[in-house]
């Protein structure tokens, strides 16, 4: 069986996805995103996030208000608290958690608030159908942290 994260690790700085994604986006979005959706569901069923989680060690999430106050809710923690102690602007303007490691990562690459997880770590690796589409800016990059959206593009050149 092969190891796709290892593969992944091999190959992430090698690899340009660059034209493999622009060759994506010429398809025609309905049949892109059944096509994102089979591959998505495919990568998921070959590589376990648990086993690698570098998502969370080393991409600051994307969080909104309503994150913020699911997970101080879940925590147990003043809203205040949260935003204070946890919460930044990065550089693009974005409201995001502000360390990486992700604070609710754990020794066991589970996260502490799985059930209440901000919105971006929810949608991320956004190679699911309409997000696939809505995000093709974004595949290039990701594939460099994520072994999953590597996975997709390796699969989509072969299309």
């Amino acid at each position: 069986m092969t190891d796709h994260i290892q593969e992944w690790k091999d190959q992430r700085d090698k690899t340009n996805f660059k034209e493999t994604v622009s060759k994506a986006s010429k398809i025609k979005k309905k049949e892109l995103s059944i096509i994102a959706d089979n591959l998505h569901d495919e990568a998921f069923s070959k590589i376990d996030c648990l086993n690698c989680a570098n998502c969370c060690k080393s991409i600051p999430p994307l969080i909104n208000q309503e994150d913020v106050k699911r997970i101080s809710q879940f925590l147990k923690i003043p809203v205040s608290d949260l935003y204070k102690n946890h919460v930044t602007i990065d550089e693009d303007g974005d409201m995001v958690l502000n360390t990486t490691p992700c604070i609710f990562l754990l020794p066991d690459n589970k996260c502490k608030v799985y059930e209440v997880r901000p919105h971006g770590c929810r949608e991320y690796p956004l190679t699911e159908g309409d997000l696939f589409i809505s995000n093709m800016d974004q595949h290039e990059i990701n594939a460099k942290y994520c072994p999953a959206v590597f996975y997709v593009l390796k699969q989509l050149e072969d299309l």
